[in-house]
C-alpha cells in the first residue's frame, strides 16, 4: 500500500501549479522524494526550487503540504525544502 499512497500523493502534488510557469510542480520536478509512514498518518516530503532564491518557495511549500493533508490517508505533512537560500527558515514556518 505505501508505493500506492505515495503515487496518490505524487497525483495529488501534480496538481499544484508553479506560479511562474503555469505548470504543475511535479512535471517541474520540484518534487523529490515522498516517504509515507502509514500508521502515524504522516508523509514527509522533499521540495527542490529550480532556483535558490525563487521568491515562490514557501508558497509553493505550503501548497503542497495542504495538497498532502487534503487526502485522507494523511493527517500531517512535513516539508523539507533543499537548495534554497532561506530552506530553514521556510521548512520552519511551513512546518509549524
Amino acid at each position: 500500500m505505501t508505493e500506492e499512497l505515495v503515487e496518490k500523493i505524487r497525483e495529488t502534488l501534480a496538481k499544484v501549479p508553479d506560479p511562474h510557469m503555469g505548470i504543475s510542480i511535479v512535471e517541474m520536478g520540484i518534487v523529490g522524494d515522498i516517504e509515507v509512514n502509514e500508521e502515524e498518518k504522516t508523509a514527509k516530503i522533499t521540495i527542490k526550487p529550480t532556483n535558490p532564491g525563487c521568491m515562490s518557495a514557501a508558497n509553493i511549500a505550503m501548497q503542497a503540504r495542504l495538497a498532502a493533508e487534503s487526502l485522507d490517508e494523511i493527517d500531517k505533512a512535513e516539508i523539507i525544502v533543499e537548495g534554497h537560500m532561506m530552506a530553514d527558515a521556510i521548512c520552519e514556518m511551513v512546518n509549524k
